[in-house]
């Protein structure tokens, strides 16, 4: 086969699978992170009506975290044997089912347990979706198919903020409180979305009926051919691959990225909040700084996979997120604060879209399904200690001033762990990966004996 047919083959290959798969996925994500964080919109007056303090508040946001961590590799190791379209589907359901009971809180304990038991419900999502992408995108994709993925966050930011806040003006319809009706509506979307996925959501690409045997064939053999030349290993115990320094560095590197990230997302609507906006502008300048972090999303993505490079554009972007929350911190109170966090929330998206090209271009198989679960679930940490920190501070300060200033240092952390663990993971293995592949398309069809390893079949 010539050179430019093996490219049409390639590009109509990508885009069926990008066509086909990358909506479903994101507007999966995107109904996850509405359902996490529609709680920072409803705290506006659910606090008030529970009588919660940010400390409470802050320990309720956060310990939804400990409920996703915990459950994390199990997820995602069941996954790998049901396969994506069943566990995908229960995920969402049942996470449906859990936020919409939030709605019945009536106090810290009952806040606690629902915030806990919608992090188990959800665990497993992302690490599965990512697992997921690894049997259908070849590596030198895989930077822009995450930022396209996360690219459902900062919309899940921007319209959940808007929605929530229109919501709350239902305050009294049927005796409900507003934050009441912001859970139970906002608990529909993902059970519709789950009987569509349980329908039609393919497991791997042999079970894509919209894919032709050529196709299927070029897909199989060149993720076939990143295994066997770029780096991959004979599938090691699950403790074995979570104890690889280069895992151990991500995790780290994952886990204060997201502590600064969540720091910010339960609090920014009480932090605008100060500048006296009706609820309905405070919805709406809550999404401000995401549509703003989308820029991050599409900048870092295509230009990490154009330059093959993955350290400098994760360091660069967690410095930038870093600088623009310790610029918040000082002018907090003001409309520049709130440019500011804009400023802050490139970085934070930027480094979305870099990050998971990494540990995907050494793991693979089972491996690759505790690893991804691993980092994850570490992270999740990070998603408890951000608010925590934050909602301690402002309780003992009386001001966000200084819980900015920590998030800050989270983010600058990030920065220094991504030169390290970047070194040690980004340059050479994406080099050799994309190389790799470029052979294998000049070849035409080399054999598929490593397939089985990519599809997590061992």
């Amino acid at each position: 086969m010539s050179e430019a047919s093996m490219d049409a083959l390639e590009r109509a290959v990508i885009r069926k699978i990008a066509v086909r798969l990358l909506p479903i996925a994101m507007l999966s994500f995107f109904l996850a992170y509405v359902d996490r964080t529609n709680i920072s919109i409803a705290a506006i007056t659910m606090n008030r009506d529970l009588g919660f303090s940010a400390y409470v508040y802050g320990i309720g946001a956060g310990i939804f975290f400990i409920g996703y961590l915990l459950f994390e590799i199990p997820s995602n190791l069941i996954m790998v044997r049901t396969g994506a379209r069943i566990w995908i589907g229960r995920i969402m359901l049942t996470w449906a089912v859990v936020s919409g009971l939030t709605a019945f809180v009536n106090g810290p304990a009952s806040f606690y347990a629902a915030r806990f038991m919608l992090g188990v419900a959800e665990a497993g999502l992302l690490p599965g979706l990512v697992l997921y992408f690894t049997y259908w995108f070849p590596s030198r994709y895989r930077a822009r198919v995450f930022a396209a993925l996360y690219f459902a966050q900062p919309v899940a930011n921007a319209v959940g903020g808007i929605a929530s806040s229109a919501i709350l003006s239902l305050d009294g319809v049927f005796g409900l409180h507003g934050w009441q009706w912001i859970f139970l509506i906002e608990a529909i979307p993902p059970i519709a979305l789950a009987l569509v996925i349980l329908r039609s959501m393919p497991d791997r690409p042999a079970d894509a009926a919209w894919l032709a045997e050529s196709e299927k064939i070029w897909l199989q053999t060149s993720l076939a051919a990143e295994a066997r030349d770029g780096g991959s290993q004979p599938q090691r115990h699950w403790i074995a691959a979570c104890l690889d320094r280069r895992v151990l560095a991500l995790a780290l590197l994952w886990f204060s990225t997201v502590t600064a990230n969540y720091g910010v997302v339960f609090f920014l609507p009480q932090i605008i909040e100060g500048l006296h906006v009706s609820q309905m502008m405070l919805g709406t300048l809550y999404a401000i700084p995401s549509i703003v972090g989308v820029f991050g999303l599409i900048l870092w993505g295509w230009s990490s996979d154009r330059m093959n490079e993955r350290r400098w554009h994760a360091v660069t972007a967690c410095a930038l997120g870093a600088v623009g929350l310790f610029a918040a911190g000082f002018i907090v109170g003001s409309w520049w604060a709130l440019a500011a966090m804009s400023v802050a929330m490139i970085g934070l998206f930027g480094i979305r879209a870099v990050f998971w090209a990494i540990p995907s271009s050494f793991l693979s198989g089972r491996e690759a399904a505790v690893a991804f679960a691993f980092i994850n679930a570490t992270a999740q940490l990070g998603g408890y200690m951000g608010p925590f920190c934050v909602g301690w501070i402002k309780s003992q300060t009386g001001s966000f001033e200084s819980g900015l200033y920590v998030l800050a240092g989270w983010s600058l952390l990030s920065a220094l762990i991504a030169i390290f663990a970047g070194r040690a993971n980004g340059g050479t293995s994406v080099e050799i990966r994309d190389k790799a592949f470029d052979d294998s398309r000049r070849s035409g069809l080399p054999e598929t004996d490593d397939v089985s390893v990519r599809y997590g079949r061992a």
